[in-house]
């Protein structure tokens, strides 16, 4: 790569780092192209993707910007998982680390904060944002659901009794 191309893509990487809901790094070592292509493809299908980086670009990308606390992670042949939403490359990546070993997990960033292995595992198990909102919506509903099946109660039951009251009145004209 040339300076101007360093240069360029180094700048990429600044903007994708500020703009990314989390950053996940990874070793790839091992990997074969089949295996890189399905992690690709999975992290993409969850709206995210992958890039393979030198360490000393990705160190300057992230020098000056809140997640440079995750530069000490980039040794060895890396990979950065990266998306908008916090948990999917989180999610993408932890899921395909338990199908292949050779992925290992160094850790990550999420805005402004620095996360280890356990803290990329943590984000992983977390539920997704729309799971959050249906349980919300859920437990908004379920009062105003309950409140009307006290205001009902009440009413079907007298409406039991009457008709119960009515049945008897008509056995007894009958008789």
């Amino acid at each position: 790569m040339d300076k101007v191309k360093k240069h360029e893509f180094v700048t990429w990487l600044n903007e994708t780092f500020k703009k990314s809901g989390s950053v996940v790094v990874a070793h790839c070592s091992g990997l074969t192209v089949a295996q890189m292509n399905e992690l690709r493809c999975r992290m993409r299908e969850s709206g995210g993707s992958i890039k393979i980086a030198r360490n000393s670009l990705a160190r300057i990308a992230l020098h000056g910007i809140e997640a440079e606390g995750m530069a000490d992670l980039f040794t060895g042949q890396t990979l950065i998982a990266y998306a908008c939403d916090p948990l999917a490359a989180p999610k993408v990546t932890v899921d395909f680390t338990k199908s292949n070993e050779k992925l290992v997990i160094l850790g990550g960033a999420m805005g402004t904060t620095s996360l280890n292995v356990e803290g990329v595992l943590s984000l992983a198990s977390l539920p997704s944002l729309n799971d959050l909102r249906a349980r919300l919506v859920g437990t908004i509903s379920r009062p105003a659901t309950r409140i009307m099946q006290v205001l009902i109660d009440p009413v079907s039951k007298m409406v039991q009794i009457f008709e119960a009251l009515a049945r008897k009145e008509e056995e007894e004209m009958v008789a």
